[in-house]
This record gives C-alpha cells, sequence and structure tokens, in this order.
C-alpha cells in the first residue's frame, strides 16, 4: 500500500472489459513525509470517487483488485482503497 495524491484522471476509448463503469485517476505516490514525489505517477483504478488533490491509498495487491472488479484475468495493477479525510 502506498500513500498517493491524486493528481488528474484519464480517458480511455477502448478498455478492458473488467475496467467498465470505473474511473481512472492518475495518482503520485508519495514519499515518507507525505508532501514529496516518490517514483512516477501510476494510473490506478477507483471505485471510491476520490478527486483531483484528494490524498489516496493505493494498493497492487492482485486478489483484491480480481475480486473489485470480480474478473479472475483483469490487467488492472493499481486500485484506490482509501481517501483521506
Amino acid at each position: 500500500m502506498l500513500l498517493a495524491r491524486a493528481i488528474g484522471t484519464a480517458t480511455s476509448t477502448v478498455k478492458h472489459a473488467s475496467m467498465e463503469g470505473c474511473k481512472l485517476l492518475v495518482v503520485q505516490p508519495l514519499a515518507a513525509d507525505r508532501s514529496s514525489p516518490d517514483g512516477a505517477p501510476q494510473l490506478a483504478v477507483d471505485r471510491l470517487g476520490a478527486g483531483r488533490g484528494d490524498l489516496v491509498i493505493i494498493t497492487s495487491d492482485g486478489r483484491y483488485t480480481r475480486e473489485l472488479l470480480q474478473c479472475t484475468n483483469t490487467p488492472v495493477r493499481w486500485s484506490v482503497i482509501g481517501i483521506q479525510d
């Protein structure tokens, strides 16, 4: 799990069937200080409704993502599992 800041959304004209109805969020992983970037921005599936500027928790846990999307062969790597208040 990583803490990240939502920096935008992505639009896709063609998606894998498992991603239908999901928002694609561009997130910037953050370092331990919660403000410095830690690596390149990532694309995450968001079913929680996070918006630009929100601090989110993302995971690359494949089992969780397969259950979330109800698909055993989804190409999704990152998914949003929480939004910080």
